[in-house]
């Protein structure tokens, strides 16, 4: 293969996923809720830190996703850190998908320092 060159895909005609390569949330779930754990267990908040340990747990929160090998998804991955001072927050996104194929996951981790929510989305694509 040349250097630059991308392999070529065909079309399957599927418009739907097989059920054994579908996107399921709860192994999703589990990937994100290992991620966020083996980082932030029992870490407190450092706001110079928090930027790019939310980049590097997306980033694998996204490696250990696709080792899933789901198929014909496009996995999107959003983190966010923040810091506990009293107050409260809720994440949220919003978006125009096919509720039939495309799902998400998250997980949501709290200690008396800091809050983190790791979010999955996977979009079905053919």
């Amino acid at each position: 293969m040349e250097l630059g060159h991308r392999p070529a895909f065909e079309n399957t005609y599927r418009l739907e996923p097989r059920e054994h390569e579908r996107f399921y949330p709860s192994k999703v779930k589990s990937c994100i809720e290992e991620v966020v754990l083996r980082n932030l267990k029992d870490k407190d908040y450092d706001h110079l830190q928090a930027k790019a340990m939310a980049e590097a747990i997306a980033d694998q929160i996204k490696m250990q996703v696709k080792a899933l090998n789901i198929p014909s998804y496009k996995i999107v991955v959003q983190t966010v850190i923040g810091e506990i001072t009293g107050q409260g927050v809720r994440v949220a996104s919003k978006c125009l998908w096919d509720d039939q194929n495309d799902n998400w996951a998250s997980f949501t981790y709290q200690n008396n320092s800091l809050f983190c929510t790791g979010i999955v989305f996977g979009v079905y694509y053919e």
